[in-house]
């Protein structure tokens, strides 16, 4: 496990204060917050992709024939 030196600013301080206060210690705070940091990143560029499928007329129209062809199929 490699090691990570951060500077911390008077309002960083009082974060890791309150988020120690029931016994974590700082560097499993700073490590959940780093993990968490990047699922919100990966969740945001999912997020992103869908809304890009979502808005492109030519992916809409595919989806829409699938669906169409998948009513069929269940009629059957």
């Amino acid at each position: 496990m490699s090691s990570l030196t951060i500077r911390t600013d008077p309002e960083v301080e009082r974060a890791l204060e309150s988020l120690t206060r029931e016994g974590q210690s700082r560097s499993e705070v700073a490590r959940a917050a780093i993990l968490e940091a990047e699922r919100a990143h990966r969740r945001a560029r999912l997020r992103a992709e869908a809304e890009a499928l979502r808005d492109d007329p030519a992916d809409v129209a595919a989806s829409r024939e699938l669906a169409a062809e998948m009513d069929a199929i269940r009629a059957w």
